[in-house]
């Protein structure tokens, strides 16, 4: 459950949500990392601010789907919601050397307005920009991946990244707001959605 608590001066939002299950046909034996982006105006009260999911295996059903059932827990404060805090989450696996690549990323904005949400987040991974350093990642086994997951939150530099699409991730929210109308601000309750969460702009 989600809710949002007014105090002095401050607005307080508590989440709980999961990441349920991903989309990968390629792989098999991934685990996935997640954390959360605000702006400077945010501030986390209890709760974990990232985390590391264990290791499935795609499923043997027609679905095939990975399975984490992760369990999202935070509570934030803030004076406005600028920078309003985002969910950006790393897929890992093993490719055929043994070597721990990523597999996919992927984001959203937690929801602003009361209601039940499960989002479908489009994955992505980031691509060589020349014939001659995709040989050499293959050759060593290294693929292109960023060195701080948080960027994908921000709006500088990303445009000059090449990316790829590859898979999806499901993940839910249950979400109480309250008191917003105080701080001037409108948003309307609704009790279930399910939105597409796009990735960066190829």
């Amino acid at each position: 459950m989600c809710q949002i608590m007014t105090a002095a001066g401050v607005f307080m939002i508590s989440l709980a949500g999961q990441i349920e299950s991903a989309e990968f046909h390629e792989f098999d034996d991934i685990y996935c990392k997640y954390c959360f982006v605000y702006g400077p105006d945010w501030v986390v009260t209890s709760g974990l601010e990232e985390g590391i999911s264990q290791i499935v295996k795609r499923s043997r059903d027609e679905r095939q789907l990975f399975v984490w059932n992760f369990p999202l827990d935070v509570t934030f404060k803030s004076t406005n919601p600028h920078g309003w805090p985002q969910l950006v989450v790393s897929v890992y696996g093993l490719d055929i050397f043994g070597n721990d690549v990523v597999r996919g990323y992927g984001l959203c904005h937690l929801p602003i307005a009361a209601g039940v949400y499960k989002k479908t987040l489009a994955m992505f991974v980031p691509e060589s920009t020349s014939l001659l350093q995709k040989l050499t990642c293959w050759l060593t086994g290294r693929r292109p991946e960023y060195v701080d997951s948080r960027m994908l939150a921000q709006g500088e530099g990303r445009e000059v990244t090449r990316i790829r699409s590859q898979g999806h991730m499901r993940v839910s929210f249950n979400v109480v707001t309250r008191d917003l109308a105080r701080f001037g601000y409108k948003n309307h309750s609704t009790h279930a959605s399910s939105v597409a969460c796009t990735g960066p702009s190829q």
